[in-house]
């Protein structure tokens, strides 16, 4: 059954708290950002958009750019600044009286309900289970229900059947897909879906393409509802480098490039998983589908103090609802980095 909303987590602790202030000895595997990025053409791209600063931003191009990437209607596109932003949009004109989060996933949703004076009901998928969601969990007179595909923290892509069995007339289903650019294929994305009743889903440029500063992110909705979160947007809520950014990174070869990437991503996170199987006190949540994985260990405070003591920063797992002080999120890197990594987790396990 799901639970009611509970003051223990913080919900306002990200990853860029366990790096902010590190020196350049710090290696950051707590931040889910692809490493090496914002490539040198999309940094050119930025740069001369330096030119147009002095004009009042305009996003026809770049809407119509996100459209076009996803097979879409332009009025079924809300250009955003980042994912945060929809989620306060979502929450300040929602009509809703049953609102349901499935968690572990990325906190901002149930705070952004909370922070508009929603009450906030949780569904905790269990570690016994794979964090995988069995639909019948959701209560069926929940008008929202928020889910993050792949999840954050715990890696694991869950299918589009699934997802789609919880959308229904009379209920807003909100899909989180930040990370989905980074899965080979997109196979389990509602994206360019316009059959499923109430249908919303979040996409993020921040991830892949390393953006997080610029702040750039999408809404896919029904025209309806995008017209109701352009009214309560501020005017021109987008900058211009932010709007140059999404209309270059949903060009066909960006797309191509962001398809390898995601192929590299899943080489590398293999090799981690690989170093990682070989310390009997470490579980691997698995199989993992995004650009991180969710790992299990007994004193997983002390260890991640002694890592970054060794040099690495990794994100803390308690402050994910259903989650407790025994969970580490690792970003995928290369596999040099891993390696590293690798051998200063067993200096750290062994205290």
């Amino acid at each position: 059954m799901p639970q009611h909303i509970s003051p223990e987590p913080d919900l306002r602790h990200h990853g860029d708290a366990e790096v902010r202030g590190m020196g350049a000895e710090l290696t950051d595997l707590a931040v889910n950002v692809r490493a090496g990025t914002p490539p040198r053409w999309l940094r050119e791209r930025l740069a001369a958009s330096m030119d147009t600063l002095a004009a009042y931003p305009d996003g026809r191009a770049a809407r119509r750019a996100v459209a076009l990437r996803h097979g879409l209607p332009e009025e079924r596109v809300l250009l955003t600044a980042g994912a945060a932003e929809a989620f306060v949009l979502l929450a300040r004109t929602i009509e809703a009286k049953r609102c349901v989060v499935v968690h572990p996933q990325f906190t901002e949703p149930e705070a952004a309900l909370r922070n508009a004076g929603h009450e906030v009901e949780r569904v905790l998928l269990r570690a016994e289970d794979g964090f995988r969601l069995d639909p019948r969990a959701v209560p069926g007179d929940a008008d929202l229900v928020v889910i993050g595909n792949p999840t954050n923290p715990t890696s694991v892509l869950h299918p589009a059947t699934s997802l789609a069995r919880l959308a229904r007339p009379g209920r807003t289903l909100v899909v989180d897909e930040a990370f989905m650019d980074a899965v080979p294929g997109e196979g389990e994305s509602l994206a360019s879906r316009t059959d499923l009743p109430g249908l919303v889903v979040l996409r993020s440029l921040t991830k892949t393409w390393g953006l997080a500063g610029l702040r750039v992110g999408y809404v896919l909705a029904s025209p309806g509802r995008i017209s109701r979160l352009e009214r309560a947007q501020p005017l021109w809520p987008v900058s211009s480098p932010a709007l140059v950014a999404a209309e270059a990174c949903s060009a066909p070869p960006a797309l191509a490039e962001a398809g390898h990437a995601a192929h590299r991503i899943a080489a590398d996170r293999a090799h981690l998983e690989y170093r990682l199987a070989k310390f009997p006190s470490v579980t691997v949540c698995s199989p993992a589908s995004g650009p991180f994985v969710l790992i299990r260990l007994p004193g997983a405070t002390a260890v991640r103090s002694r890592l970054r003591g060794l040099g690495f920063a990794v994100r803390r797992g308690d402050t994910f609802p259903g989650l407790g002080p025994d969970y580490l999120r690792l970003a995928v890197r290369d596999r040099a980095t891993t390696d590293r990594f690798a051998e200063a987790l067993e200096q750290a396990l062994g205290g």
